[in-house]
């Protein structure tokens, strides 16, 4: 039977879209990662996952893990919570001064906490060939895990990033991340000996573009965000409508910026758009390649609706249309009625540490 063809969007090196992934998380959850130099994390994947899963939970220790109230059944010698009369009259409880007890108790050994623990037990089989060292450090705060109270097994249902975090817990995302960059098997995964993911549009165009998207204003954000530049994620824009039908507004479709960025102090501010195709198609006529029009055409309406919407800077704002590459570099800029507009790709089958100078020099350059 022939294998089924995909229209495949490129080839990106796994470990890369993981660095996507982290990204994308800090933008919309950005305490507690300050500190961490993902582009300067081993080259191997269930590395690079053991080393921020470990680098988490020990973060996560130095603040105590998270409780959470587990039911409990149990035979007492004074009543706690609500009496189960059956269990106490079946076994005969009351003959040796006992009664069962329903009752609901504080504890660490929470699904999220097992879950975060059978990840380290994963990651270190996983990684004990080429790293010993790596492997006994996940080893070990297991280990601490259960000797903390952490003592069940990982539940059926894995916790997953949607569910409610409190103002106590929230630290908590960082580890269900992490740990689910272990586990997460609709995820992307790598193809045998390349180290590639084959991207198939048949599920994964919308969510990677999404990602890249999510992924650039995080970086910004955790990068240059305490530079003095303020980093805004989706901002929809008002159309400078002077009139219109009755029914219009119905159908207008609305005007999305994807990521604006804002330094008073330097008198800048940048309007990206991010895309996830080939920044330019065939060309009309002699022309072999060329940019695509609508998006020029979209990011200069972004910058001349925005002008309508206030502030000195939105006169001489910048745009830039930033799309992913796979081995190509473009770098190109016009000036149109007092706004620059750019036409950048950062190459995402590079090395981790040069997509970071890429997408700082996008910035540093203006």
């Amino acid at each position: 039977m022939s294998q089924p063809e995909y229209n495949l969007i490129g080839k990106i090196p796994v470990r890369n879209l993981w660095l996507l992934m982290l990204y994308a998380e800090m933008y919309q959850y950005q305490k507690g990662w300050g500190h961490f130099a993902v582009e300067e994390m081993p080259d191997d994947l269930p590395e690079l996952i053991a080393e921020i899963l470990s680098s988490v939970v020990e973060q996560r220790l130095r603040r105590n893990l998270s409780h959470g109230y587990r039911h409990q059944v149990r035979n007492l010698n004074r009543v706690r919570g609500r009496i189960d009369h059956l269990r106490t009259a079946r076994h005969s409880l009351l003959s040796r001064g006992q009664i069962a007890c329903r009752f609901n108790e504080l504890s660490v050994d929470t699904p999220r906490n097992r879950y975060v623990r059978a990840a380290l037990s994963f990651l270190s089989g996983k990684v004990l060939r080429n790293n010993r060292h790596l492997a006994h450090r996940c080893k070990q705060l297991a280990h601490t895990m259960f000797r903390m109270g952490v003592v069940g097994e990982r539940s059926a249902r894995s916790p997953t990033l949607s569910e409610r975090f409190g103002r106590h817990d929230a630290d908590d995302r960082l580890m269900i991340l992490a740990a689910q960059l272990a586990f997460d098997q609709e995820l992307p995964t790598e193809e045998s000996g390349e180290g590639f993911h084959q991207i198939h549009t048949d599920w994964d165009d919308r969510w990677v573009r999404k990602l890249f998207e999510k992924a650039v204003a995080g970086f910004y954000a955790v990068t240059i965000g305490k530079q003095g530049w303020k980093v805004k994620g989706e901002e929809i824009l008002q159309w400078p409508i002077d009139g219109q039908s009755e029914g219009a507004n119905l159908i207008t479709p609305k005007m999305r910026s994807d990521i604006t960025l804002v330094n008073k102090e330097l008198r800048q501010r940048i309007v990206i758009d991010t895309k996830f195709n080939s920044i330019t198609a065939e060309g009309y006529r002699e022309r072999k390649d060329s940019l695509r029009s609508r998006y020029l055409y979209q990011i200069y309406a972004y910058l001349r609706t925005q002008e309508e919407q206030g502030g000195e800077l939105t006169k001489t704002a910048t745009g830039m249309l930033l799309h992913p590459s796979v081995g190509e570099d473009v770098d190109e800029y016009i000036e149109v009625q007092g706004h620059k507009i750019k036409f950048v790709t950062v190459d995402l089958t590079s090395s981790t540490g040069d997509i970071r100078n890429r997408l700082l020099s996008l910035v540093n350059a203006d």
